[in-house]
């Protein structure tokens, strides 16, 4: 068997390249996503809820492309994630009146999970337009959240499927290899977090991270049916000391090598990331581990 190479733990061979071929031939008018769908329909290639992994199928379909083994047919809409619109003129143009105060004066302060709603558009042009690392689409599961002060937009979260294998969590949760497959998707990783730069409200951030912490279960049960035991999430150290996330009391689990995802070297080749963790319910472990 040629293996060609491993993505998410699918094995792609040189027998898989051909057929890709084939569909994307077949569906070339049709665009990327038809395509991706069509794969995992034929390899059955599903989610822990039964939704087809189109999403991860796409960055396979990108990373062959990436590789030279294929040639995708062009996008039929405009991509969302930051690379396309680099150098693009921001969407998102009106200026609001900077709010700063006591947290207590922005009461009620409500969080809105705009996935899959109309909101979810404006969502993605304020991480695109405003987050140091720009937009790109989450992995898998996700919820965005946009969070208000009234009619006022204070902030963005993102929290989408947990990376597969990561040393220092593991280690902390003790879970096994078993386990791990078995339990991941009842992780999820905040992968974007905002504060709006016209908001300037101490204990803002920890204050949203603990709110989000009593709701993100069951929106998650709503949306994929399923809940979430434990968040995570990664902080630059060259850019954020982590503050608000040890207000809001998650764990410090470890820091990562620098290395990258696909770096096959010893060498640090991105900036140290911390971790952070954190449990939703008080029996976490035993189900994650064994339940």
């Amino acid at each position: 068997m040629n293996v060609i190479l491993t993505y998410r733990k699918r094995v792609i061979t040189q027998d898989d390249i051909s057929f890709i071929g084939k569909v994307i031939e077949e569906l070339w008018s049709e665009g990327r996503t038809t395509i991706s769908r069509r794969l995992c329909e034929v390899w059955d290639w599903r989610q822990t809820n039964g939704y087809l992994k189109d999403g991860v199928c796409r960055g396979l379909l990108l990373r062959l492309e990436q590789d030279q083994h294929i040639t995708l047919p062009p996008r039929l809409s405009t991509n969302n994630n930051s690379g396309i619109r680099k150098n693009s003129q921001a969407i998102f143009d009106f200026s609001p009146a900077p709010i700063t105060g006591a947290l207590r004066s922005l009461a009620p302060i409500s969080l809105r999970q705009v996935r899959r709603t109309p909101e979810e558009k404006l969502f993605n042009t304020l991480i695109r337009q405003y987050h140091y690392l720009g937009y790109t689409q989450p992995v898998g599961e996700h919820l965005k959240y946009l969070i208000y002060a009234g009619d006022r937009l204070l902030a963005c979260f993102t929290f989408s499927s947990a990376p597969y294998a990561i040393d220092c969590r593991d280690t902390f949760l003790g879970w096994s290899p078993e386990a791990r497959e078995r339990n991941r998707h009842l992780l999820a990783y905040n992968s974007r977090f905002l504060i709006l730069p016209w908001v300037t409200v101490p204990h803002l951030a920890s204050h949203l991270l603990g709110r989000i912490a009593k709701s993100i279960s069951e929106d998650w049960q709503r949306l994929y049916h399923h809940p979430i035991l434990w968040l995570e999430t990664f902080v630059d150290t060259e850019r954020f000391a982590g503050t608000c996330y040890r207000a809001a009391n998650w764990t410090f689990l470890g820091l990562t090598s620098g290395r990258g995802k696909y770096n096959k070297t010893k060498k640090q080749l991105t900036s140290i990331k911390a971790m952070y963790g954190y449990p939703l319910s008080r029996d976490y472990n035993q189900r994650l581990c064994h339940g």
